[in-house]
């Protein structure tokens, strides 16, 4: 039987808040208390952790634990495996919930084999049933959906982002509860000497945004007067993702032209392949353009809300019930007209 929970964050890039991830797995967190009737406990790990403690002060957590300090600010295995296990042990928890980040993704399966427990990645959702914690999570390439439970504990659960409704309440002023950690000097072999990143206009992935546009080979075939025009494709494109925010993903045709150095789409690459041999992504919207909307293509669509398509084929995939509205109509016609509108001041 499960009696404490522990929900566990570290802070954002920011350093100043919790990333959103985190959100979510607090609102899981949470609400998994209130059916378990469980106590729960936050620890958090960062440089200065007040700020984050107190946007969930009102969680309803009995406790706020915290490793904190310059050693903890950057992501780095050894420090946060060991703020980690300091948390877990002082809450003493049997059930460890985190949201599933690239640092919480290396450090916590360690974690777990420190405190002899189990660990599972990638949790969509997790539910009481008669009494007992069952989590969820997609297998061979998000085409099977399981449920399961442990008997073992401690358990530790990574929740996949965009599957929980994020943590809302009111900030208060937390009183932390600060656990001393001190790090060996191995632990501190990897330091951190700056970090590369692509201008923001040539970021082509953006987990958070609100859309996503889908590019399909079409872009690089053969238009109405006979020739083909990637220059064109690029541009209207890229303006299209500068303007709106929007996140790039591409069929699997089209990344494989990429992949082979033809003279396409310079920009993409399999990095951007949504689809069944892809990633299947969580937006809100999508926008799949010169895309047949082939079944391999489409499975990566699952989470997509609110689906539309251009296509010029008015008999394509999309048309059979997979897109809620087709435009059939020349795509770059289409999104020069959009490129256009969004140009324009909103009056």
């Amino acid at each position: 039987m499960t009696k404490n929970i522990l929900l566990l964050a570290h802070l954002d890039e920011s350093g100043n808040g919790l990333p959103k991830a985190a959100g979510e797995a607090l609102g899981a967190a949470v609400e998994l208390a209130k059916q378990l009737n469980a106590s729960l406990s936050i620890g958090l790990i960062g440089g200065d952790v007040q700020a984050a403690a107190d946007s969930v002060a009102n969680s309803g957590a009995q406790r706020l634990l915290a490793v904190m300090g310059s050693d903890f600010a950057q992501p780095r295995f050894a420090s946060d495996l060991l703020a980690a296990e300091a948390l877990c042990r002082t809450a003493s928890a049997d059930l460890i919930l985190a949201p599933a980040t690239s640092r919480f993704l290396r450090a916590l399966p360690g974690l777990a084999h420190r405190l002899n427990g189990r660990v599972d990645t990638h949790i969509t959702s997790i539910q009481v049933v008669d009494g007992a914690v069952c989590a969820t999570r997609w297998f061979y390439r998000q085409r099977i959906e399981g449920v399961f439970q442990r008997d073992a504990r401690p358990w530790i659960l990574l929740l996949d982002s965009g599957c929980h409704e994020a943590y809302c309440g009111p900030s208060g002023k937390a009183a932390i509860e600060e656990i001393a950690v001190a790090l060996p000097s191995e632990a501190r072999r990897t330091t951190i000497a700056g970090i590369r990143a692509p201008k923001s206009d040539s970021q082509t992935i953006r987990p958070d945004a609100a859309l996503l546009f889908v590019a399909g080979a079409g872009w690089t075939k053969k238009q109405p007067d006979g020739k083909s025009h990637p220059e064109q494709a690029e541009s209207l494109i890229l303006g299209f993702l500068r303007a709106s925010g929007a996140s790039l993903g591409g069929s699997k045709s089209l990344v494989d032209q990429s992949g082979e150095n033809q003279a396409v789409l310079g920009f993409m690459t399999h990095l951007n392949q949504v689809g069944q041999t892809g990633a299947t992504p969580r937006h809100p919207k999508g926008l799949s353009t010169c895309c047949h909307g082939e079944e391999p293509h489409v499975v990566g669509w699952r989470f997509i809300n609110e689906r539309r398509a251009i296509n010029l084929d008015p008999n394509c995939g999309w048309a059979r019930g997979k897109a809620d509205v087709l435009y059939v109509a020349d795509a770059f016609e289409v999104m020069a007209k959009v490129n256009d509108l969004l140009k324009k001041p909103q009056s």
